[in-house]
Protein backbone atom coordinates (compact mmCIF):
# COMPACT_ATOMS: atom_id res chain seq x y z
CA UNK A 1 0.00 0.00 0.00
CA UNK A 2 2.95 2.44 0.92
CA UNK A 3 4.94 1.74 -2.69
CA UNK A 4 1.42 2.85 -4.34
CA UNK A 5 1.18 5.62 -2.38
CA UNK A 6 4.42 6.47 -2.96
CA UNK A 7 4.14 5.59 -6.95
CA UNK A 8 1.16 7.74 -7.03
CA UNK A 9 2.78 10.47 -5.52
CA UNK A 10 6.26 10.51 -7.71
CA UNK A 11 3.30 10.11 -11.01
CA UNK A 12 1.93 13.24 -10.09
CA UNK A 13 5.48 14.94 -9.42
CA UNK A 14 6.38 13.82 -12.80
CA UNK A 15 3.51 15.62 -14.25
CA UNK A 16 4.69 18.47 -12.95
CA UNK A 17 7.62 18.27 -14.58
CA UNK A 18 6.14 17.33 -17.85
CA UNK A 19 4.44 20.54 -17.51
CA UNK A 20 7.51 22.35 -16.90
CA UNK A 21 9.64 20.60 -20.09
CA UNK A 22 6.38 20.60 -22.93
CA UNK A 23 5.24 23.67 -24.02
CA UNK A 24 1.07 23.46 -24.15
CA UNK A 25 1.04 21.01 -21.52
CA UNK A 26 -0.19 22.67 -18.42
CA UNK A 27 -1.01 21.47 -15.08
CA UNK A 28 -2.09 23.58 -12.42
CA UNK A 29 -1.35 22.30 -8.72
CA UNK A 30 0.36 19.09 -7.11
CA UNK A 31 -3.57 18.44 -6.70
CA UNK A 32 -4.80 18.47 -9.64
CA UNK A 33 -1.64 16.76 -11.07
CA UNK A 34 -2.70 13.70 -8.15
CA UNK A 35 -6.29 13.59 -9.50
CA UNK A 36 -4.83 13.51 -13.59
CA UNK A 37 -1.70 10.85 -12.35
CA UNK A 38 -5.41 8.65 -11.54
CA UNK A 39 -7.39 9.30 -14.32
CA UNK A 40 -4.58 8.77 -16.40
CA UNK A 41 -3.66 5.20 -14.63
CA UNK A 42 -6.89 4.14 -15.00
CA UNK A 43 -7.28 5.18 -18.91
CA UNK A 44 -4.23 3.25 -19.08
CA UNK A 45 -5.37 0.16 -17.33
CA UNK A 46 -8.73 -0.29 -19.27
CA UNK A 47 -9.10 1.55 -22.55
CA UNK A 48 -5.30 2.08 -22.96
CA UNK A 49 -5.22 -1.82 -22.44
CA UNK A 50 -7.60 -2.44 -25.33
CA UNK A 51 -6.17 -0.12 -27.74
CA UNK A 52 -2.84 -1.84 -26.78
CA UNK A 53 -4.25 -5.58 -27.29
CA UNK A 54 -5.93 -4.79 -31.03
CA UNK A 55 -3.13 -2.42 -32.52
CA UNK A 56 -0.56 -5.67 -31.45
CA UNK A 57 0.41 -6.17 -35.04
CA UNK A 58 1.11 -2.34 -35.77
CA UNK A 59 2.99 -1.72 -32.62
CA UNK A 60 5.20 -4.49 -33.95
CA UNK A 61 5.73 -3.02 -37.18
CA UNK A 62 6.29 -0.01 -36.06
CA UNK A 63 8.94 -0.83 -32.99
CA UNK A 64 6.36 0.43 -30.60
CA UNK A 65 5.64 3.83 -31.71
CA UNK A 66 1.98 3.17 -31.62
CA UNK A 67 2.52 2.84 -28.17
CA UNK A 68 3.82 6.47 -27.95
CA UNK A 69 0.28 7.59 -30.21
CA UNK A 70 -1.87 5.79 -27.65
CA UNK A 71 -0.42 7.01 -24.50
CA UNK A 72 -0.53 10.49 -25.91
CA UNK A 73 -4.00 9.62 -26.75
CA UNK A 74 -4.92 8.54 -23.02
CA UNK A 75 -2.94 11.56 -22.03
CA UNK A 76 -5.43 13.57 -23.88
CA UNK A 77 -8.76 12.22 -22.71
CA UNK A 78 -7.72 12.73 -19.20
CA UNK A 79 -6.51 16.68 -20.29
CA UNK A 80 -11.07 16.68 -21.22
CA UNK A 81 -11.77 14.98 -17.65
CA UNK A 82 -9.69 17.03 -15.03
CA UNK A 83 -9.92 20.25 -14.55
CA UNK A 84 -6.57 22.40 -14.03
CA UNK A 85 -4.95 19.64 -16.26
CA UNK A 86 -4.73 21.18 -20.56
CA UNK A 87 -3.00 19.87 -23.27
CA UNK A 88 -3.12 21.99 -26.41
CA UNK A 89 -3.24 19.47 -29.33
CA UNK A 90 -1.61 15.97 -30.34
CA UNK A 91 2.51 17.34 -30.29
CA UNK A 92 2.54 18.23 -26.55
CA UNK A 93 0.68 15.24 -25.69
CA UNK A 94 3.32 13.31 -27.66
CA UNK A 95 6.13 15.12 -26.40
CA UNK A 96 4.48 14.66 -23.17
CA UNK A 97 4.21 10.78 -23.21
CA UNK A 98 7.58 10.41 -24.65
CA UNK A 99 8.76 12.73 -21.61
CA UNK A 100 5.90 10.73 -19.14
CA UNK A 101 7.64 7.15 -20.33
CA UNK A 102 11.09 8.26 -19.92
CA UNK A 103 10.57 9.33 -15.89
CA UNK A 104 8.59 6.50 -14.81
CA UNK A 105 10.91 4.27 -16.47
CA UNK A 106 13.25 6.63 -13.76
CA UNK A 107 10.71 5.74 -11.70
CA UNK A 108 10.46 2.41 -11.84
CA UNK A 109 14.33 1.67 -11.72
CA UNK A 110 14.22 3.72 -8.84
CA UNK A 111 11.62 2.24 -6.99
CA UNK A 112 13.40 -1.39 -7.96
CA UNK A 113 14.08 -4.19 -4.84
Amino acid sequence: MFRLLIHWILSAVALLIVARVVPGFYVLSIGTAMIAAVVIGFLNATLGFVLKVITFPFVIITFGLVLVVINAGMILIAGRFVDGFDVHGWVPALWGAVVLSVLNLIIRFAMKD
